[in-house]
């Protein structure tokens, strides 16, 4: 045989299973790449649908930041006018004659009587309140209590008066020689001129 002949050989024809595996594997092939583009293009619309979700987020996280801020702002400003107000009160009370003591005194004063005057001016106030009460002067009435319970007696007044209305009482409320010692050694007077007064007498004008 020489290269002509051999060049010249048919080829052998391909058998029916060989002639339909080659489309048929190519029609699996396509199937494959149109599945993988399909789950590609689900996947980018979920991507997409996801960074528009954190766009949102990102926002609405701004818009809190922003609101939080504001928020802080009035905060502070609050604080500022409560503090200027708080000082503002404290500047008007400094100022106003109702903040000082109803009862007060200048401790540089003597005392005539230590540990009475207080009592004494609180007994005056509880017999204006009543009178004011009896009268129907409602509103110096309830002035006058509020300056009561604000100002507590101190006592000595009352115990004062209770100890010579006993020593009185022990002694038959006469004066005698014994009684008007007593009375001298305390300071309290008995006479009015040369009159002597009666225990009762000297109870009102001393207590």
């Amino acid at each position: 045989m020489n290269f002509e002949e051999f060049l010249s050989e048919e080829k052998p024809e391909k058998t029916a299973e060989e002639t339909f595996a080659e489309p048929e594997e190519l029609d699996i092939q396509k199937a494959v790449v149109e599945e993988l583009a399909a789950d590609k293009a689900k996947l980018d619309i979920q991507l997409e649908e996801l960074q528009q979700h954190i766009a949102g987020l990102e926002r609405r996280i701004a818009d809190k930041d922003t609101e939080i801020a504001n928020l802080k702002s009035q905060i502070a400003d609050l604080k500022s006018k409560l503090l200027d107000e708080q000082e503002r009160h404290f500047d008007e009370q400094s100022r106003n004659p109702n903040s000082l003591a109803l009862l007060d005194r200048d401790v540089e004063l003597p005392d005539r009587f230590p540990g009475e005057t207080r009592d004494h001016v609180l007994e005056v106030i509880k017999e204006a309140r009543d009178q004011a009460e009896a009268d129907g002067r409602i509103r110096r009435a309830q002035l006058l209590e509020g300056v009561l319970v604000t100002n507590e007696p101190d006592g000595s007044l009352a115990k004062k008066r209770a100890s010579l209305e006993k020593f009185f009482a022990d002694n038959g409320n006469i004066l005698s020689g014994p009684v008007i010692d007593e009375l001298n050694r305390c300071g309290i007077p008995y006479k009015k001129g040369e009159e002597f007064l009666l225990a009762s007498e000297i109870m009102k004008r001393t207590y």
